[in-house]
C-alpha cells in the first residue's frame, strides 16, 4: 500500500484518542435514544458527504461503443491539460466526431483535496518516472533518482498538481516569437490567456473554461512573515502578478472551487460531454503507435483491458501526452533520430531528431528554516478531526486548501533585470504534523535518514519549507527510448546543475533565504536556516560557504514538476524544431502536438496555464484551417461563368 493510502500517524492518534463506545446499554451509559439517532444521523451525513467528494457522475462517461466502424474526424491523445482542452474546443462543432484517449481513469477523492496533492504521488494515478542517477544532482534523493510523476488520470498532471495559475511574463513570450515562432508573441497570446479564464456557454449549450478562485488563507501570521521579510529586502508584495509587477510576493489563484480542485477534465471534459454525442472519451487506453503512410497518419493503435485496438483518422489527431509521454510515443511510432530508432529496430517514419532533446524543467533546491521553537502548541488529534469534519461537511479549512503554497515570490537575485530568474514557494508544518511532513518528504523521494531528521525538529518546532526554483534552467537534458516495447519507461537525462550559470543563480537564490532569515520579521518568528547532517558536504566545506551550499543543492535537488520542450516549436530553419509555429509535426499531414513539450523554453513560471493556452491555440489553428479548406473546395465547386465581351456580340 503506498504511503498516500495509509491513514497518517496523527490521524490515528486522534481516532485512538477518542476511544472506544460500544452500544450504550452495553457500555453502562444512560441514554433515552435521542442523542444516538442524532449521532447515527451525522455519521450517515458524513458518509453521505465522503461519497460526494468524487463521485463518478463528475466525469464524463467511458465510451464503450465500437470504435472501428468509421473514422472519427478528430482524435485526441490524452485527456489531460492540453487534452481536454482541445477535445472540448473541436467538439463545439457538432459535424465533428472527436475521440479522446485517456491511459488513466477517474481522479481519486484525494484528488479533490486541495491540501493532499503530495500524496498522489507514487500511486497508480500517476506514471512514476525517475530521471539518471548523477553525481551533479539529487544526490540525497532516492537511489540518487529525481522523481518526475505525470497524471495517468484525466485532467493529467492538472489533476496533480498545486493548482496554482500563473502565466509567466512578456519576456518569456517576446522569447518563443523571437526563435521564429510567429504569432507567439506576448500581446498574441494574452487574448489567448484572457479567454480561458472567461466564463462560456449555458446550460443548454455549455462550454469549457478555466475556473479561478483564491485559496482559502491558512497560517496567516507565516504568510505576513514572508510578505513582511520581503518588504524589508525591498521586494514588493503585489495584488496580482501582471506586466509591471513582474517581481514580488503575492497570492496566485488557483483552478479550484469551494475547496475543490476544477482540472481541465472537469472544466472543459466533464462540464460538457453529456450535451455532445459527438464527444466520445475511452479511459485507460494507452496509445501503442501511430501508423503513417508516407506524410499522412491513418490510424492510431491501443490496448484496453488486455485488447489491441485501432481507429482510424479521418482529418487530424492531435498529441497531448505530456512532455515524456509524447515524445516516446513519437519514438516508438518511428519518428525521432535516425540512429536512435536503429539502434532499437523501430523502422523510421519521419527524421526529426529533435524529439527527445531541449528536455527543459524547473529544478528545485528545497531549504528549510525552523521556526519558533518551544514557543508554540503541537497540532492536536481534536483539531485534525476537526479539519475531516470541515471539510465534508463545509468543504473548507485546512483540507480546503494548501496553506502557505499559494503565496509565491518571484525575485531577481542580482538586480539585473525586471523580470525573475528565481520563484520561490513556501510549504509551512506546524508542530506535531508529522504525518503532513512525511507526504511531502516520500513523495519527492528524500533519502530515510534525511527524513528523520527533519522530522525530529517537527517535535518541538515548525518547519517553513522554501521551494527555490531556478526560473530559466541553461541546461538541458533529453529523453531516449530504452525498448520499443510501451511498458518500458524511457531513460529521462536531467543534466540539472550542469551549467555554469545555473549553479550561480541558485547561489544567489539560497543567498537570498539566507538574507530572509536574517529579516526582523523572520527573526521575530525564531528562524534558523536547517542544518542537514551531509557527511561530504560537512567535511570539505564551511557551513554556509559557497562550497558549502553548492554541494547542499547537489544533494536536494528535486523537481518542480515542469518538464517541458520535448517536441519543441520553431522555424524551419530550426534544425531541432519538431513542430511548426502552427502545431503540425513537421513531415505529417494531419499529426499536431499540443502540451508543454512544444515549449521552446519553459516559461518562467508554473506551466499549467501556458499549457492551456497552448491548447487553445491548436485547436484554433485547427479550426481555421479546416474552414480555410472547406472554402477552398465549395470555391472548386462553383461552377465557371462564361464572361462574353462586346466584340463576341
Amino acid at each position: 500500500m503506498s504511503h498516500a493510502a495509509s491513514v497518517s500517524p496523527n490521524l490515528s492518534e486522534a481516532i485512538a484518542a477518542a476511544g472506544q463506545c460500544g452500544a450504550p446499554a452495553a457500555s453502562g451509559l444512560s441514554a433515552i435514544g435521542l442523542f444516538g439517532g442524532m449521532v447515527s444521523v451525522l455519521l450517515q451525513a458524513l458518509l453521505s458527504a465522503q461519497c460526494q467528494v468524487s463521485p463518478a457522475s463528475k466525469w464524463p462517461a467511458d465510451y464503450d461503443g465500437e470504435l472501428g466502424e468509421e473514422p472519427y474526424d478528430f482524435v485526441v491523445i490524452g485527456a489531460g491539460s492540453a487534452g481536454s482542452v482541445v477535445a472540448s474546443r473541436l467538439s463545439e462543432n457538432p459535424d465533428w466526431r472527436v475521440l479522446v484517449l485517456e491511459a488513466g481513469g477517474d481522479p481519486p477523492a484525494e484528488a479533490e483535496l486541495p491540501a493532499l496533492f503530495f500524496g498522489l504521488q507514487h500511486t497508480e494515478f500517476t506514471w512514476n518516472y525517475f530521471a539518471e542517477p548523477s553525481e551533479l544532482a539529487s544526490r540525497g534523493l532516492k537511489d540518487g533518482r529525481v522523481y518526475w510523476p505525470r497524471g495517468r488520470m484525466l485532467g493529467g498532471s492538472g489533476s496533480a498538481n498545486a493548482m496554482l495559475y500563473l502565466r509567466g511574463n512578456r519576456r518569456d513570450y517576446d522569447g518563443w516569437a523571437a526563435l521564429g515562432n510567429d504569432g507567439w508573441s506576448y500581446d498574441e497570446v494574452l487574448p489567448v490567456f484572457e479567454r480561458s479564464v472567461r466564463a462560456q456557454g449555458n446550460e443548454s449549450h455549455p462550454k469549457g473554461y478555466v475556473t479561478l478562485n483564491p485559496f482559502e488563507r491558512q497560517d496567516d501570521d507565516i504568510q505576513q512573515m514572508i510578505i513582511a521579510g520581503g518588504l524589508e529586502l525591498g521586494v514588493p508584495h503585489v495584488a496580482e502578478f501582471a506586466e509591471g509587477s513582474e517581481t514580488g510576493y503575492g497570492h496566485a489563484p488557483g483552478t479550484v472551487r469551494q475547496g475543490e480542485r476544477m482540472s481541465t477534465a472537469k472544466g472543459y471534459l466533464a462540464a460538457v460531454a453529456k450535451a455532445r454525442p459527438n464527444l466520445h472519451i475511452v479511459k485507460h487506453a494507452l496509445v501503442q503507435q501511430l501508423h503513417f503512410h508516407e506524410d499522412l497518419l491513418q490510424g492510431i493503435s491501443f490496448e484496453r483491458n488486455g485488447r489491441l485496438q485501432r481507429v482510424e483518422v479521418a482529418k487530424e489527431a492531435v498529441l497531448s501526452a505530456g512532455s515524456i509521454d509524447s515524445p516516446a510515443l513519437l519514438l516508438r511510432s518511428g519518428v525521432g533520430g535516425r540512429e536512435q530508432l536503429q539502434e532499437l529496430g523501430i523502422p523510421l517514419q519521419l527524421e526529426l531528431p529533435g524529439v527527445g532533446q531541449n528536455l527543459q524543467d524547473h529544478l528545485v533546491v528545497p531549504l528549510f528554516l525552523r521556526l519558533n521553537e518551544g514557543r508554540t502548541q503541537a497540532a492536536t488529534p481534536q483539531e485534525i478531526l476537526d479539519s475531516v469534519y470541515e471539510y465534508l461537511i463545509h468543504r473548507t479549512g485546512e483540507l480546503a486548501t494548501h496553506g502557505t503554497a499559494s503565496l509565491v515570490g518571484f525575485v531577481n537575485t542580482n538586480g539585473s533585470s525586471i523580470y525573475p530568474d528565481v520563484e520561490n514557494h513556501h510549504l509551512f508544518f506546524r508542530r506535531g504534523r508529522h504525518d503532513q511532513l512525511e507526504m511531502f518528504l516520500r513523495g519527492v523521494s528524500f533519502q530515510e535518514q534525511y527524513l528523520q531528521h527533519l522530522q525530529s525538529l517537527l517535535r518541538d518546532s515548525e518547519l517553513l519549507c522554501v521551494f527555490l526554483l531556478l526560473s530559466h534552467p541553461q541546461a538541458k537534458g533529453e529523453l531516449r527510448l530504452q525498448s520499443r516495447d510501451p511498458a518500458v519507461p524511457p531513460l529521462l537525462v536531467s543534466n540539472y546543475l550542469s551549467e555554469r550559470e545555473d549553479v550561480a543563480t541558485v547561489l544567489r537564490g539560497i543567498r537570498y533565504v539566507e538574507s530572509l532569515e536574517r529579516t526582523q520579521a523572520f527573526q521575530a518568528q525564531l528562524a534558523e536556516m536547517v542544518r542537514i547532517p551531509l557527511e561530504e558536504c560537512d567535511a570539505q566545506h564551511a557551513y554556509r560557504s559557497d562550497g558549502y551550499w553548492s554541494c547542499y543543492a547537489r544533494h536536494f535537488t528535486i523537481t518542480c514538476y515542469h518538464q517541458a520542450g520535448t517536441v519543441k516549436m520553431g522555424p524551419a530553419t530550426d534544425d531541432q524544431s519538431c513542430v511548426s509555429p502552427r502545431l503540425q509535426l513537421r513531415g505529417a499531414r494531419n499529426l499536431r502536438v499540443a502540451d508543454a513539450s512544444v515549449m521552446p523554453n519553459v516559461v518562467s513560471a508554473n506551466t499549467n496555464a501556458a499549457t492551456v493556452m497552448i491548447a487553445e491555440r491548436a485547436a484554433d489553428f485547427i479550426r481555421d484551417d479546416w474552414q480555410h479548406h472547406q472554402e477552398q473546395q465549395q470555391q472548386q465547386r462553383q461552377p465557371k461563368v462564361q464572361h462574353m465581351h462586346a466584340d463576341d456580340l
